[in-house]
């Protein structure tokens, strides 16, 4: 009977910076791939985070080395670079650590509560998939439902803080008379609409211009603020004309190169993207300043420091949460071994016929499953009000009818 653990595998803004943690970065078609080996190997319940922050792994399996591979052979990363910049998280250590990543406690920048949607993007993902079959559902409304009580009952979450508005009090703190500069945005996924909304309600700059590969992403946001849109074939010369560029292409490989830039006067670059979207040989030029996504989410204004005064409380309101899912955990992981008595009771295997004929014509079936769900319910209670003896009363039920069930821990 092979016991599962719960284990986390990943790098993160804490281990490594942010060149060595593009390494472990997936796109989609590397998660994809990644979730079709999980299906082969039969991982029931798999979940991937993959952020400007870090890249994760969470499951329940035998052990991590599984977890480990996974990320190592559909990554651009490797096995030796891991043991170097990754980390290993185990049962309970691994379900803390979700619970502080989903609540914003372990964000680069302090109860940032992007992170929650983004771990629920990734759980819809994984159920697609069909990687969510055991404890995961409920493991991530555990985590969203901390996620909420935290952002309701404290402050960790007041004034506005995100890589977007960390980018733009930057550009307010470093340059000057910003309400009359070219800026030119990038990429308007997700963090360049957000870095746009907080460009027009922080410069008041009529002079803001939109990027984007498929124009009509562009317009749509257009349409919401006071910007221009230029077609990508426009870049270079939009480029010459900008006196700051924001990157938010997030893509695999650099989007801008030393050939796209031929500016004269200052240029200041903001690479909101990783892995890195600018090349490391634009920092050469002359008057061009490359400022990139660790900087920025470095940047600690009073609204930070205002935010880490109710990191108690919200500690509180997670090991509430956390151990509820603990408690709840712990009575549904022998489930699968009084399913499997409760089956053996129903249907013995062919080399236990005669119990099969004498329960058969004393009981019929029906009665049968009756009597295996009282035996299995009683047991079941007993477990929950002796927790101390829950494993050796599992154990000693699975020698005595030779059951065939995974454990989980």
């Amino acid at each position: 009977m092979e016991m599962h653990h719960f284990f986390v595998v990943g790098v993160s803004y804490k281990t490594a910076n942010i060149d060595h943690r593009g390494k472990f970065s997936l796109n989609d078609t590397q998660h994809h791939a990644l979730f079709l080996e999980a299906q082969k190997q039969k991982i029931k319940d798999l979940i991937v985070v993959n952020t400007c922050n870090r890249t994760e792994l969470y499951a329940w399996v035998p052990d991590s080395e599984i977890l480990i591979n996974l990320l190592c052979n559909h990554s651009d990363g490797d096995r030796e670079f891991f043991e170097q910049i990754g980390y290993t998280l185990k049962g309970e250590d691994g379900i803390n650590h979700v619970f502080r990543v989903g609540t914003g406690l372990e964000s680069q920048i302090l109860g940032d509560f992007e992170i929650i949607g983004q771990i629920k993007q990734s759980f819809f993902r994984s159920k697609k998939m069909g990687l969510a079959k055991g404890y995961l559902e409920h493991f991530i409304n555990a985590v969203i439902n901390a996620s909420k009580r935290i952002k309701t009952e404290t402050k960790i979450s007041s004034g506005a803080t995100s890589v977007a508005f960390a980018s733009v009090q930057y550009i307010l703190k470093n340059t000057q008379n910003i309400s009359n500069k070219n800026i030119l945005l990038f990429g308007t996924g997700k963090i360049g609409a957000n870095t746009c909304k907080n460009l027009v309600k922080h410069t008041q700059n009529d002079q803001i211009t939109l990027i984007n590969r498929t124009q009509s992403r562009a317009d749509k946001i257009a349409n919401k603020f006071p910007v221009v849109v230029r077609p990508y074939s426009e870049l270079t010369s939009c480029i010459h004309n900008a006196d700051i560029l924001i990157v938010a292409t997030g893509a695999q490989n650099s989007t801008i190169s030393k050939e796209l830039i031929h500016n004269s006067k200052p240029l200041l670059i903001l690479d909101l993207s990783i892995p890195r979207n600018v090349d490391a040989k634009v920092s050469e030029i002359e008057n061009v300043d490359v400022v990139h996504l660790d900087e920025l989410s470095q940047i600690t204004d009073i609204t930070i420091e205002k935010r880490k005064k109710h990191i108690p409380k919200a500690e509180v309101i997670l090991s509430e949460t956390k151990n509820e899912f603990l408690n709840w955990l712990k009575h549904r992981k022998y489930i699968p071994a009084l399913n499997a008595l409760k089956e053996k009771m129903i249907s013995p295997e062919k080399r236990d016929e005669e119990v099969k004929v004498y329960l058969n014509n004393c009981f019929g079936f029906q009665r049968k499953q009756r009597i295996a769900q009282k035996i299995t319910g009683q047991i079941a209670a007993y477990i929950r009000e002796n927790p101390n003896q829950a494993e050796e009363t599992i154990d000693l039920i699975t020698d005595v009818f030779e059951l065939n069930s995974a454990k989980i821990d």
